[in-house]
């Protein structure tokens, strides 16, 4: 896999197995990372606030021990919604599901989590979520059309919620989530607020329009990475090193100032 060099790979067919149920390693992690979720963040968190305020060797350390297996086993990145339609393109099954991040933090759930595969895999979403009482019904699942799937995407845009693709044992990809610090998204909090990646930058860069930005401040309020603030012009200006390349402060621009820039310089619109 390549990253953060414009090179999309999760738009490489081949991260899209079709043998997930047969894969018994992937099975079982898939069915202990939904049903162990809420176990592990109530250890996790505390773990990683100790970890965050401890002397820096040790801080270096863990990280030296966590990253490398956090990699190996389940990561995401933001993709803009453009690259989502690419990838169901690819990924012929889509089916919305429950998310564990709102089931954990106790926000309100409308199926913003969508399980992209090539075949369907009713029978290891239903292990996987055996224990689950509420959000989208788990017993048959919500299977999508293409243009169902990106009507739940265009809503969670409107909703200020960044959409981001993740592996469950690299590369092997799984879902599409849409996201944000508010809604409880246990990747931005461990990322942004504890310090442990598990979250990381995509492939895009917004850009801004200094002629055509209003100066409203909308893209600064909406953007989940503080990546955007406005300088002593009243103009957006976007912080490189802070920007995650989700494209979320686009939605909220009525002035279609800001844009999308690949690494390369290839722009998506």
């Amino acid at each position: 896999m390549q990253h953060r060099d414009g090179k999309t790979w999760y738009l490489e067919a081949q991260n899209y197995a079709a043998d997930l149920t047969h894969d018994l390693e992937r099975r079982e992690f898939v069915v202990d990372f939904v049903t162990g979720f809420d176990r592990r963040m109530r250890r996790n968190i505390p773990l990683l606030k100790a970890v965050k305020a401890a002397p820096a060797p040790l801080r270096h350390a863990f990280d030296a021990y966590a990253r490398p297996r956090q990699m190996r086993e389940h990561w995401g990145q933001p993709v803009p919604i453009e690259e989502c339609e690419r990838i169901f393109d690819i990924a012929t099954s889509i089916t919305q599901l429950p998310c564990v991040c709102r089931h954990f933090a106790g926000t309100p759930e409308r199926g913003y989590c969508l399980a992209v595969t090539v075949t369907p895999h009713d029978d290891l979403f239903a292990e996987a979520f055996r224990d689950y009482d509420s959000g989208p019904d788990t017993a048959a699942f919500q299977r999508l059309s293409r243009d169902q799937a990106l009507a739940v995407l265009r809503r969670a845009k409107q909703e200020g919620l960044m959409h981001s693709v993740w592996t469950f044992k690299s590369p092997l990809i799984a879902a599409i989530c849409n996201c944000s610090r508010a809604s409880g998204c246990m990747a931005m909090k461990t990322t942004l607020d504890l310090g442990f990646q598990t979250m990381w930058k995509g492939e895009y860069l917004a850009i801004v329009d200094e002629t055509a930005c209003a100066g409203c401040g909308a893209c600064v309020e909406r953007c989940p990475f503080d990546a955007l603030a406005l300088d002593d012009r009243a103009v957006a200006v976007v912080d490189g090193d802070a920007c995650f390349g989700c494209g979320i402060c686009r939605s909220s621009c009525g002035a279609d100032a800001i844009s999308l820039e690949s690494h390369p310089g290839e722009a998506v619109t």
